[in-house]
């Protein structure tokens, strides 16, 4: 904690030498940017935090008469993001760069050895330089080209956070090198992204026991680019005068994969591994206020998962997901929406097969940047993987308000 205040504090000091010899250029949301006097590098600070009030209210059935009742009530407070993030162009405009921090304990938590016993505090750090055209060649830690919802930065959800398909089958963030690049035919934008990385996650110091990770993605955009690049954050906020619409379909292959989910989750002995085979697609919708969005996944295990004395020694976690979510934005800037989300894993994982409806309510004071959010959730969770004949079953209504200030 004390190098992080020492970082934080040195990040701060640096930026405020600058901006004692430099103009500020600054609009609340967009951060503080500075560009250095002789144009050999400029420096954008932001900063953002989530506050989240979640409350669990647990479905008891009675084992008498099966009455249904709420259980025993759970509420919990907590800074759910908060992040530091720095950007700019290094030597020539050419050359990007992106740092981003996450500091509270939900964004770098959970110490284990493959990452030095340390606080997983680097979220971003990467570089990206313009080839030719609009080909870019990025290298570093970033977010690999996965599933929409994803790679849309938790800032611009249009619900309070994720659905429980990207929780469970997204690729995340790691290490390595991505080429991007997009093509206009007529008025249809293509986007190719292909990715080569580590596929053990962020921050991993370990060796690497198993291969790499090979990610590609296409994008089609046949009614041209959306307003201010609205393909990538929740809601209609531009309200599109005309429609826009955004498929794309991407595929990955971890050659044996260190951790359940890929790039998340536990880790798995470097003896059990087993390669994932990832197909993700995906659109996005918007209107005038109108935005619908659908993601698809699937995720399978090339090979047996290793079993000793009936019990997983690695157990991946596989199988489909689907989550569908509409909203409207009305002139007030006040947005209704609903989402339906659906996993059904393996049942040979032994994991539960979920369903959750979400009904959202958002007041956009100052876009993404300043917003209130709340949405109330209907969870229900089967165990299909020991009874056949009568799966148990568990409900629980959950409620989450949040707040959201980015500067």
């Amino acid at each position: 904690m004390k190098r992080l205040i020492l970082l934080a504090a040195l990040a701060c000091g640096t930026a405020s030498v600058a901006l004692a010899q430099q103009p500020i250029d600054a609009t609340f949301g967009k951060g503080v940017h500075v560009i250095a006097q002789d144009s050999s590098f400029s420096l954008k600070f932001n900063y953002r935090v989530q506050s989240l009030m979640e409350t669990d209210l647990p479905v008891v059935v009675s084992p008498v008469d099966g009455a249904s009742s709420i259980g025993e009530v759970s509420t919990n407070w907590l800074i759910r993001r908060s992040r530091l993030k720095f950007s700019g162009f290094a030597y020539n405009p050419r050359l990007k760069y992106k740092i981003e921090l996450g500091l509270s304990n939900r964004d770098h938590g959970g110490e284990v050895p493959q990452a030095n016993n340390t606080s997983n505090l680097i979220l971003d750090a990467f570089i990206r330089y313009k080839l030719v055209g609009n080909l870019e060649v990025w290298l570093g830690q970033t977010k690999l080209p996965g599933n929409r919802e994803r790679v849309i930065s938790s800032q611009n959800l249009q619900f309070v956070d994720r659905s429980l398909v990207n929780s469970r089958f997204n690729l995340d963030r790691d290490m390595g090198v991505q080429l991007r690049n997009s093509w206009t035919i007529g008025s249809v934008v293509t986007r190719q992204a292909l990715s080569i990385s580590q596929g053990e996650g962020r921050n991993r110091t370990a060796d690497n026991p198993g291969g790499l990770e090979y990610t590609g993605r296409l994008e089609v955009l046949p009614m041209g680019v959306f307003t201010s690049k609205g393909d990538y954050f929740g809601s209609d906020l531009k309200r599109e005068p005309a429609p826009k619409l955004s498929v794309a379909l991407t595929y990955d292959y971890n050659d044996r994969a260190g951790r359940e989910r890929g790039a998340g989750g536990s880790y798995v002995p470097d003896t059990a591994l087993n390669s994932l085979s990832t197909v993700l697609a995906d659109f996005m919708f918007k209107y005038r206020g109108l935005s619908i969005a659908g993601e698809f996944a699937s995720k399978q295990a090339v090979g047996n998962r290793l079993m000793v004395d009936n019990a997983f020694v690695s157990n991946y976690y596989t199988g489909t997901g689907i989550n569908l979510q509409a909203g409207y934005l009305f002139e007030s800037n006040y947005e209704c929406a609903l989402r339906y989300t659906a996993i059904q894993p393996e049942i040979a994982s032994r994991r539960d097969l979920q369903e959750m409806y979400t009904l959202g309510f958002s007041k956009y004071i100052s876009g993404h940047s300043l917003k209130v959010q709340s949405d109330f959730s209907y969870l229900l969770q089967t165990d299909e993987s020991n009874s056949a004949t009568s799966p148990a079953s568990s409900a629980t209504y959950l409620f989450r308000f949040q707040v959201e200030v980015a500067f």
